[in-house]
């Protein structure tokens, strides 16, 4: 099969490019621009385009389909020449699912937790060497790339984003893929560039529910209200399956999870970790990994990356780093990260990065999100909301947004720097929390004032 790329260069498109190659297919590309590491993965299988830009002399009859990725415009002149000469034009989630109609499809879709959750699955069949299918959405550990497609492999688990297919087709990606065995971890408002309104949100899990097959399954979090409700009202016929965060205690900074077998100390920790390995280990059950099997396992795991990664230890600090920008997972992380150091006292800091989170009328979302914290630090760029063309932000918003008298709020790179190299770190806790770098911050560094 010969299928061209437009916009290869994004981390899901290069590895579908990469899998589509490793399964013996012919496959061509193009980009505008290509950063590492997707440069260098794509230049080693010889799948680098020769020059960046687009060039619709690339666009033949000779090509079986062309996917398009979500970097591409609609009026992007490799896409108008394939319209034209009426090739098959898939989005990547498309694709994905041409790729894998014919087996059983394991989908995990939620506003949080769904990549830790799909790591967590994916870990689990690894270390009990069983070969599946997978998307992903982030680089694991023991894994060379983040999608893998074969003729022959039973399963195949697909992590079920809620955004956008193409600039051509507006289906979020998780509407696509028809499971047959699901799971939802949690909603929580999210993409307001996309979903203006909360209903407009939920209604995509809605939506997403009704796309299992029948006779299908989905396991969902029952203790969100809103998965609860969403599955509950649901009349597609499908199995319903409700699970809850598992118990577990906290000694000395280690997390140990209950099992029928007594405590089983594990690598991560957080409820919302607990509560994420709870609907894994139902999945795993689904595709025939019983529960000894699953706990031996899952006790190897050291978490999904940039969630929660450890970047500095010292005899009584610690430093993490954290994905988190979302309300929910904001205040999740920050919950999980004090109950892991109760004793010691926890400097939050959290980068507002993204178009939502840098919303006048979306910061409300954030209201408590940093409570957990002894001292919560937010840090926001003004340029960055030049760029994103949104109204300017004022510190009294910020202040007000998430009800905390002494929150403690920079807009200057080096002032929030100076103010973090300033702090005396013995017995305390640091968590950066951003998909940013807090305006040009070398994370090694922070290494240098955890002793």
């Amino acid at each position: 099969m010969n299928v061209h790329f437009i916009a290869i260069g994004g981390a899901a498109m290069h590895n579908l490019a990469l899998a589509l190659h490793n399964k013996g297919y012919k496959v061509t590309g193009s980009d505008d621009t290509i950063f590492e590491p997707s440069k260098s993965r794509l230049d080693a299988k010889g799948l680098l385009p020769e020059a960046f830009g687009w060039y619709p002399e690339k666009i033949t009859t000779d090509l079986d389909a062309i996917v398009l990725g979500m970097h591409a415009k609609a009026d992007n002149p490799e896409l108008l020449k394939a319209q034209e000469l009426g090739l098959k034009i898939y989005s990547y989630p498309e694709f994905l699912y041409e790729q894998s109609k014919y087996k059983t499809r394991v989908v995990i879709g939620g506003s949080h937790g769904k990549t830790t959750i799909t790591s967590m699955i994916l870990h689990v069949m690894h270390y009990h060497d069983r070969d599946v299918d997978y998307m992903v959405g982030a680089q694991l550990e023991g894994f060379d790339v983040m999608v893998k497609l074969t003729e022959d492999n039973d399963f195949i688990v697909l992590e079920g984003d809620e955004y956008l297919s193409s600039p051509i087709d507006r289906r979020p990606k998780f509407h696509l893929y028809k499971p047959n065995i699901a799971l939802l971890s949690g909603i929580a408002w999210d993409h307001i560039n996309v979903f203006p309104t909360y209903e407009n949100y939920v209604e995509q899990f809605s939506i997403f529910v009704d796309s299992i097959v029948n006779g299908g399954s989905i396991s969902y979090n029952e203790e969100d209200p809103e998965v609860k409700r969403v599955v509950e009202a649901s009349v597609n016929p499908i199995r319903k399956l409700p699970y809850q965060t598992l118990q577990y205690t906290v000694e000395n900074g280690q997390t140990l999870l209950e099992t029928p077998e007594g405590e089983l100390p594990i690598e991560i920790f957080g409820k919302h970790n607990l509560n994420n390995l709870a609907g894994a280990k139902w999945i795993c059950q689904h595709m025939g990994i019983d529960e000894d099997d699953f706990y031996e396992a899952i006790s190897t795991f050291k978490g999904a990356s940039k969630r929660l990664e450890k970047i500095a230890e010292g005899k009584n600090s610690v430093a993490y780093k954290d994905f988190a920008h979302s309300p929910s997972k904001v205040e999740a992380t920050t919950k999980a990260v004090k109950e892991q150091y109760k004793d010691r006292t926890l400097v939050a800091c959290l980068e507002l990065h993204t178009y939502s989170s840098l919303n006048a009328e979306f910061l409300k979302e954030y209201k408590g999100a940093l409570d957990a914290a002894d001292v919560a630090v937010v840090f926001y760029s003004p340029h960055a909301v030049e760029i994103k063309k949104l109204e300017e932000v004022t510190h009294e918003q910020i202040a007000n947004a998430f009800q905390r008298d002494d929150l403690i709020i920079y807009t200057n790179p080096e002032e929030f720097k100076d103010f973090l190299f300033s702090q005396d770190f013995d017995n305390k806790t640091l968590l950066l929390m951003s998909s940013g770098n807090y305006g040009g911050l070398d994370f090694d560094e922070v290494k240098g004032i955890i002793e």
